[in-house]
């Protein structure tokens, strides 16, 4: 007697396999989600495959692999990205490094937002299993890495230059992360785009301009605060050196906001 078909067997026979590294990614989320992350084995996962556990690791080193299976793709399309300087971005493309990098954080946003049902579903795996958090934060630092490096040389030989890069490519990589998290807590029901697209708004509002272009006949050079009327704009300097919270108090208190 023949095995009866699985329920998430097609009904037409005609219909073409999915390629063994889905099958496996599927099978690994089924066990996921029935049994729990710890207590999956990748022997289970490719009996329920149909497969081979020698097939398994030829497409992913480890179990926490499988729950992200597009990442090392997704980073190459966003090097790929990067390395196209004769491409034009959404907001500004090679011209502008910083809208640069804020149109390759979209690239990996699509990777997400084309499967929002397995990104939700990693989603609360990856909040449940801490190993996989750690996993993820790896995952998220070698992007963080890649946009660091593409700045660094954008940057090269202007002041401050590598400390820019580091600093624009951890705030795109936040503001990536705050607008994916928010799609992601809304079960893939909001606008992924809207989402991204208003947190990397912040990143080019703080660092689109770039202080190098601005000549020093051009820089303020008093002591106090300064607001002109007609454009109703407040300028504030502050001794070289001084902290962060001290210079941000002598704006709030230019603007006449209690600091407090």
């Amino acid at each position: 007697m023949s095995e009866a078909p699985r329920p998430d067997q097609a009904a037409d026979a005609t219909s073409p396999k999915p390629p063994m590294r889905d099958s496996l990614v599927a099978a690994a989320f089924q066990l996921f989600l029935e049994r729990g992350y710890e207590q999956t084995t990748v022997d289970e996962i490719v009996a329920l495959a149909g497969v081979g556990r020698r097939s398994f690791f030829r497409y992913f080193p480890s179990k926490e692999d499988v729950v992200f299976p597009d990442h090392e793709r997704c980073l190459a399309e966003m090097n790929d990205f990067l390395g196209d300087d004769s491409g034009q971005g959404g907001d500004g493309g090679a011209d502008d490094p910083v809208a640069r990098v804020c149109d390759a954080a979209r690239v990996v946003l699509r990777m997400y937002a084309e499967n929002p049902t397995f990104s939700v579903q990693r989603y609360r795996l990856t909040k449940k299993v801490p190993g996989l958090r750690t996993y993820e934060l790896s995952v998220v630092w070698r992007y963080e890495r890649a946009l660091a490096e593409y700045l660094r040389g954008r940057f090269a030989g202007r002041r401050d230059g590598t400390l820019r890069a580091d600093v624009i490519a951890a705030a795109v990589v936040a503001a990536h992360n705050n607008g994916l998290r928010s799609w992601l807590r809304s079960d893939g029901q909001s606008d992924a785009s809207a989402e991204v697209d208003h947190a990397l708004a912040h990143v080019q509002q703080v660092f689109g301009s770039d202080p190098d272009l601005v000549g020093p006949a051009q820089r303020p050079t008093g002591k106090s605060a300064k607001k002109t009327a007609d454009d109703d704009v407040v300028v504030v300097i502050s001794r070289r050196g001084a902290p962060m919270w001290r210079v941000v108090q002598e704006v709030e208190t230019a603007l006449g906001r209690d600091p407090e």
